[in-house]
Parts: C-alpha cells; structure tokens; sequence
C-alpha cells in the first residue's frame, strides 16, 4: 500500500506557510505580526523586528514599537518606512516608535486583495507540486511492482482527495481574508 502521510504533511506546511503569509496583509486593523516581514539593520547585521524590539497594539489603528536598546530607535523606524508592501510611515518620540495605520482607500484595498490572489496561487502551485511529486512517487513503485495496478490507482485518488481538501481550505482563508479587506 501507498503512504500518502508524507505529502500530507509536506501538503499542511504549504498551507500554514500561507496563513503566516495571509497575516501580514493589512486589513485596516492594527495587529503585531503585520511587522513580522520588517528587517531592522542593528548590531551591524540585519535582524527581524522581533529580535530588536516588542510590538504592541496601542489601538486599534496604531502599533507601539519599544526597542530594547534605546540606540536602534531610528533604525527600526527607517526599516518600517522602507518596507514598501506595508506602506507606513512611522514617528517616534525618542523612546518609541508608534505606527499610525492609515485608513485603507478603495484602490489600496484592491491592491491588497490583487496581492492577496497571488499568494494563494503560490499556494496552489506549492500544492501542486507536492501532487507532482506524489504522483511520480506512485509512477515508479508501480514501474517497480511493488504496487499492483489497483494499488496505484487508489494511491493516485487519495492525493487527489488531499489535494481537492487542502486546495478548499487555502480557497476559504483566502476567502474570508478578502472579505476581512474589503469590510470597510
């Protein structure tokens, strides 16, 4: 018999990928992991924001960003600035950095539901692939003959059921993501 628990999980990871992802998209609320793609040039390296500084919502419209260290101040608010895909533009005060998130226009929210469609296909072609992989993993044992032609045959639906299921779940996140964008 034909073990599909490995691109099961390898079918699951694509799709958490894409959950992290659907999380940084700005939806008009302020939330923490809206930062998360933020590299702050610190310490002579580049670092994720989280390493450098906490994130906090102060309301519902603005971030509070408290460094550790006081020196890495400008910095972090250079990063969030520079960062195009968010579209912020930071102040502090000299012992925080606050966020303020501007209100979403109609032609940014369709910017923001364009690039949304484009990371659920990226999900669907990571998807994709895995079925691909699955696919020729079932071709060679059959070439093989340690899976009779039956065997392979109910191999190849059950990926095909995986991917029908994983295929709705990353169309629903999608889904509910958009209409959380579009909600004005």
């Amino acid at each position: 018999m034909f073990d599909t628990a490995v691109y099961q999980s390898k079918m699951s990871a694509a799709l958490q990928f894409f959950e992290e992802e659907l999380k940084k998209i700005r939806t008009g609320r302020a939330h923490p992991s809206m930062l998360d793609g933020v590299t702050v040039a610190a310490y002579g390296t580049t670092m994720p924001l989280n390493q450098v500084a906490n994130v906090i919502v102060a309301d519902s419209q603005m971030l509070q960003v408290t460094p550790f260290d006081p020196a890495n101040l400008q910095a972090i608010a250079a990063a969030v600035r520079n960062d195009p895909s968010l579209g912020l533009n930071p102040s502090d005060d000299g012992r925080v950095v606050r966020v303020a998130m501007p209100p979403l226009t109609g032609e940014r929210r369709a910017q923001i539901a364009k690039q949304l469609g484009d990371k659920a296909e990226e999900c669907r072609i990571a998807l994709r692939n895995v079925r691909q992989e699955a696919f020729k993993s079932v071709k060679a044992k059959k070439e093989a003959k340690e899976l009779s032609e039956d065997d392979a045959k109910r191999a190849e639906k059950e990926i095909d059921k995986l991917m029908a299921d994983f295929s709705h779940r990353v169309e629903s996140a999608a889904q509910a993501k958009e209409r959380e964008v579009m909600t004005v």
